[in-house]
């Protein structure tokens, strides 16, 4: 999610469409969120390892 988002951000700011760039910063703030709780060791999505 967190490469989906920097994804969308720089498509976003290359072709000039705000709502990319604002999709792509919310699924970069919620990706980056998940990752750090994952990383407390916090279930993720009802599961604590994703294989």
């Amino acid at each position: 999610m967190i490469a989906l988002g920097v994804l969308l951000v720089i498509l976003g700011l290359v072709f000039a469409v705000p709502v990319l760039t604002y999709v792509g910063v919310v699924a970069l703030v919620i990706g980056a969120v998940f990752w750090l709780l994952g990383a407390l060791g916090h279930a993720v999505g009802g599961r604590r390892v994703w294989y």
